[in-house]
């Protein structure tokens, strides 16, 4: 892949692969709701702006980025994991001191997160392919999980298994 412009690297805030890409002559920033490491060269809310972006609502991070950019997108996995199967079925070790009920209670609120982040994740896919921009998911691909199963999102171009 040829990268002509800068590459965004969403939800990452460490610097960490802002920097490895600086090193290999990309020019690269960051961007997250955090900056806990004093490496987030832009600070924003991108839950907010893949929302204002997919509804018309106004600008956003997306108009700054042209179709020679490349957005590395390291999106909030949690929710996708194959760990959380055990917050599924109740028997997550996290839920050991808890009623039945509140493990219920608990499953309903994490249902409603993940399904929140699972449209945000179709959002961003949306204004990529609508915008022409080039993207990269970065998704740990332990398996199985809920983004690999090809039932609950569209099957992944390239899987990388070497992240050296």
């Amino acid at each position: 892949m040829i990268i002509k412009g800068k590459i965004h690297c969403f939800f990452e805030q460490s610097g960490t692969f802002k920097n490895e890409f600086k090193k290999i002559g990309y020019e690269a920033e960051d961007y997250d709701i955090q900056n806990d490491f004093g490496e987030t060269d832009h600070v924003i809310d991108l839950f907010a702006d893949v929302n204002k972006c997919y509804s018309g609502g106004g600008a956003s991070v997306f108009d700054t980025i042209s179709q020679d950019d490349l957005i590395m997108a390291f999106f909030p996995c949690i929710y996708f994991e194959s760990l959380q199967q055990t917050c599924f079925d109740l028997t997550s070790i996290n839920y050991r001191n808890k009623t039945m009920c509140e493990r219920i209670e608990l499953t309903l609120e994490r249902l409603d997160k993940r399904t929140m982040f699972h449209a945000l994740l179709y959002k961003l896919l949306w204004i990529a392919f609508r915008k022409r921009l080039r993207l990269i998911v970065e998704n740990p691909a332990t398996e199985p999980n809920y983004l690999m199963t090809g039932q609950n999102f569209p099957k992944p171009t390239i899987i990388d298994r070497n992240r050296m």
